[in-house]
């Protein structure tokens, strides 16, 4: 009792030693102090960690996404030209039967409406896939459209810098051109 006496007024204790009170709440605080920091450090190393694990994860998923989608696509666009060429089969066969009746045909006009028939045929299924022919004679000469294969005089004022002709007629797939439209046009 006498040592705590001693501890509260920061006198020497009766063993010899300066007991200061203040240094040794000092001393508490600053040994919870570094644990305190220690566990901060643990806590944000952890943290770290955690964080790296996250990235590494996003990181594999978006890799497998792309090896994923790079085969969806290359599978689509076999897919897509096989499902025209199977389509494009019932057209050949008609052919070879048009082809098969020329040779044996005596009736001219039979032939002519057996070929209208698979050209018909031919058409459709492609019209079908979404190509669409292009409009080219009677309006303006456009350099993102036409090709000019060559300029004739006009034979009208109104028709000079329009398509008087077309020698290959130009197809859009979708909205997109696939092929441009050869065209004569008029000077």
């Amino acid at each position: 009792m006498a040592d705590k006496e001693f501890q509260k007024n920061g006198e020497t204790s009766p063993s010899g030693e300066d007991i200061n009170v203040d240094e040794n709440v000092a001393g508490t605080a600053h040994l919870q102090e570094e644990v305190s920091e220690a566990s901060e450090v643990e806590k944000l190393k952890e943290d770290l960690q955690d964080q790296k694990d996250k990235y590494l994860r996003l990181y594999a998923e978006f890799d497998n996404f792309k090896r994923r989608s790079a085969k969806e696509r290359g599978e689509l666009i076999q897919t897509a030209g096989r499902e025209v060429i199977q389509s494009l089969l019932d057209v050949l066969d008609d052919s070879e039967r048009a082809e098969k009746q020329m040779d044996n045909a005596t009736d001219v006009s039979t032939v002519r409406e057996g070929i209208l028939l698979v050209f018909n045929k031919l058409r459709n299924i492609l019209y079908s896939k979404g190509l669409r022919p292009m409009e080219s004679v009677g309006t303006p000469f456009d350099v993102e459209k036409h090709d000019a294969i060559t300029e004739i005089p006009a034979p009208t004022e109104a028709l000079k810098g329009k398509v008087l002709d077309e020698v290959q007629k130009g197809y859009y797939l979708g909205d997109k051109i696939i092929r441009h439209a050869k065209v004569v046009v008029g000077k």
